[in-house]
């Protein structure tokens, strides 16, 4: 029986972790959680899975969710979500928060050798050669989560990672994928929202809109896979069918394949090198779907995909500042404060504003983000 800490409960990949726990009760136990505001979404969690810890944003929401459920361990904040992390009984971490705000519990795990299961790329990010640092000292591999990460980490099992050539991902394109840039400068949220292959939430949907995403992805990649970015390509493929591929030295393409199903990888980095069954997920159909699509990425179409290969090339703090002003951004946006390409704009101005610190520490990389966010706030004015 594992024990599981899950940071991020109440959002798109926690919500679907728990379907992974409900169909394995022999296999995993849900120690301790840790989720924002949402109490209308925590409050059957807390009451189906009894976790032994609960973790809440602040002591607004702890106050809050201490007049509906009896419980004698909530914890707030960021000291919440570390303590439940390198808790002596916690046996996998699931980082599933959005944003950078699962760094310093990821470090934390880290040190504390837990086995870590990564679905915030905002992690590796913001801060990539911490975190990979501290993982060959502990000896800690982290697990991807992301479809496309661990289609990778599939893909190269067993083989020598010196014969690589290159890291393909796959990107569906986004609620946008047929429209012109200016077809999408009159977009609202909620044709943003409609993504039209996976269930996300509404952070990462918009991120996918943007082609932000894959950005974020790339630079995951290559902390993940050390590999260099001018290893990394990104193709558009509309039926997420192939979720990413390698090429190796002899010109041979291995493949990941399945069903747009997150629970697929969810469940593989928590069972690792062993897979479960998975009654729930759709098997692929090759015949049904009948064609694949293929095309080459147009960084002039989706900038915020150049803006990440350019970020993560200049290394230091430049992606701490692409990520920090993109939650920023996308954040705005949502509120209906800017429009959709703005996004882009505010995101380049900020990038624009910095002069990049090599090699940051800890301390640095988290006043850079702080920074970051006033300052593309303050462009509203």
């Amino acid at each position: 029986m594992k024990k599981i800490a899950l940071l991020g409960a109440t959002g798109s990949i926690g919500m679907q972790t728990l379907d992974i726990l409900r169909q394995h009760p022999d296999q995993f136990d849900l120690y301790a959680l840790a989720f924002g505001k949402n109490i209308d979404k925590a409050i059957p969690i807390i009451n189906e899975f009894k976790p032994k810890k609960i973790v809440v944003l602040d002591n607004d929401t702890k106050r809050k969710l201490e007049n509906v459920v009896y419980h004698n361990d909530i914890l707030v904040g960021n000291q919440g979500m570390i303590e439940i992390s390198v808790d002596s009984k916690t046996d996998i971490v699931i980082n599933a928060v959005m944003g950078s705000v699962g760094l310093e519990a990821t470090l934390s795990a880290i040190k504390n050798k837990k086995q870590i299961a990564i679905a915030n790329k905002e992690t590796l990010v913001t801060a990539g050669h911490l975190v990979m640092e501290e993982a060959k000292k502990n000896n800690v591999s982290l697990l991807p989560v992301d479809s496309e990460h661990s289609a990778i980490f599939q893909c190269l099992n067993g083989e020598n990672r010196g014969e690589v050539n290159k890291i393909i991902l796959t990107a569906s394109g986004g609620s946008f994928r047929d429209k012109t840039r200016e077809e999408i400068a009159k977009v609202n949220v909620q044709d943003a929202l409609n993504h039209p292959n996976w269930s996300m939430g509404a952070k990462i949907t918009i991120d996918s809109a943007t082609m932000m995403n894959k950005g974020l992805e790339v630079i995951e990649a290559h902390w993940l896979f050390d590999i260099p970015y001018d290893q990394i390509e990104v193709i558009l493929h509309k039926e997420s069918v192939i979720h990413s591929m390698v090429e190796f030295s002899d010109n041979s393409v291995i493949a990941q394949l399945g069903s747009p199903d997150m629970r697929v990888p969810i469940q593989y980095a928590l069972t690792y090198p062993k897979r479960l069954e998975l009654p729930q997920a759709k098997k692929l159909d090759l015949t049904e779907i009948n064609q694949l699509h293929f095309n080459k990425m147009d960084l002039n179409r989706f900038p915020c995909l150049r803006m990440a290969f350019d970020a993560g090339k200049k290394g230091g703090t430049m992606p701490t500042v692409l990520n920090a002003a993109n939650e920023v951004a996308v954040d705005l946006f949502l509120k209906g404060k800017i429009s959709f390409l703005t996004i882009e704009t505010f995101i380049q101005k900020a990038l624009d504003n910095h002069r990049v610190i090599q090699s940051p520490d800890l301390q640095t990389i988290l006043e850079v983000d702080q920074q970051t966010r006033r300052q593309v706030t303050s462009y509203l004015n």
